[in-house]
């Protein structure tokens, strides 16, 4: 049997969910990182690549959710068991926190260099995504290795 081409397997093995929640659920602790070094060195291009990558991750975030949504009906029928529960109740914490932490840069620019309420809320925010990305990966490799555990072992 001829080898098939890469374009031919990555067709039978994308997964599109794994890799858009990889892609969001990792730039927000790399923003975290930033807003760190922000407030470490008062560097305000630090926190200028902090505005970059949340912007992204808010883009990124409804197509994890959605291709999300898709597989877990696919794969699962919609089963409505509690991690999925979990997941879809995350999802949407993460995505309103994304937002209002967009919103908030967008509508004050220099809110890092300011010392008011805004200025602590937007921290709080994106210091608050960081957990939820977590369980959210946790709780996906959980489903991955529940599934990888029915799969018969090859000897």
């Amino acid at each position: 049997m001829a080898k098939q081409s890469l374009l031919q397997e990555m067709k039978k093995t994308f997964m599109l969910h794994a890799i858009a929640a990889h892609f969001s659920n990792g730039m927000i602790p790399v923003a975290v990182l930033y807003l760190l070094l922000t407030i470490s060195t008062g560097d305000v291009f630090f926190e200028r690549t902090v505005e970059h990558l949340i912007i992204i991750v808010l883009m990124a975030i409804p197509v994890s959710f959605f291709s999300g949504i898709y597989d877990w009906k696919k794969k699962y029928r919609g089963a409505k068991a509690p991690v999925f529960m979990k997941k879809i109740r995350l999802s949407g914490i993460l995505f309103v926190l994304c937002a209002l932490t967009v919103g908030i840069r967008l509508s004050t620019p220099d809110v890092m260099t300011g010392t008011g309420i805004l200025h602590w809320v937007y921290i709080v925010l994106l210091l608050g995504m960081l957990p939820i990305v977590t369980l959210l990966g946790h709780y996906g490799g959980k489903l991955a290795s529940q599934g990888r555990q029915q799969q018969p072992k090859a000897s």
